[in-house]
């Protein structure tokens, strides 16, 4: 019998992979592919006040979505953003972190580490979807960058989970790269 379980939940793990890889593929062509309009949306900020995609209009934007708040990948991810915000100010860049976690967390995260930018909170994942930043392997929110241009358009997208730090550097280099083209 345990053999005939193990069939069965093979085809399973399968199914679920080859769904998880349609999803992927479906958010890269989606409407947050890059050479389409952002989406717009309003979240709380880490002080509760709202913030609007829309409000950015005529400065580029970094949105980086983390997966949680006080935990070892993402503390070294805001901090390298920390680290390097006057090259953002310099490329007229405004830089958001959106997570999933609470506005009272994002502001003890912020707190903690001095963070001199506002991390969105986006309690219900909607922003998430929005941007098909979706879960890995079904389990942990995915850790992904956008930068988008003046004019509300995606120009550069990064994905990593693990390198956390190149995050920081892939959106400094598109940022650059469209300083030069405008």
């Amino acid at each position: 019998m345990a053999t005939r379980r193990a069939l069965l939940i093979g085809p399973r793990r399968l199914t679920s992979a080859y769904a998880e890889r349609r999803a992927m593929a479906a958010a890269a062509s989606g409407p947050a592919a890059v050479g389409n309009p952002a989406p717009d949306f309003s979240l709380p900020d880490d002080s509760g006040q709202t913030v609007s995609l829309a409000d950015c209009r005529g400065r580029n934007t970094v949105l980086f979505f983390y997966p949680q708040a006080m935990t070892a990948g993402c503390t070294r991810e805001v901090c390298a953003f920390r680290d390097s915000l006057a090259s953002f100010n310099q490329l007229d860049a405004v830089v958001f972190g959106i997570s999933s976690d609470s506005v009272e967390k994002q502001l003890a995260f912020k707190q903690a580490h001095n963070l001199n930018f506002k991390l969105l909170s986006d309690a219900g994942g909607t922003v998430r979807s929005l941007y098909g930043a979706t879960m890995v392997m079904g389990l942990i929110p995915s850790r992904i960058t956008f930068v988008i241009d003046k004019k509300g358009v995606i120009r550069h997208t990064y994905q990593a989970m693990l390198a956390a730090e190149a995050h920081v550097e892939e959106a400094r280099k598109a940022l650059e790269t469209l300083a030069q083209s405008q």
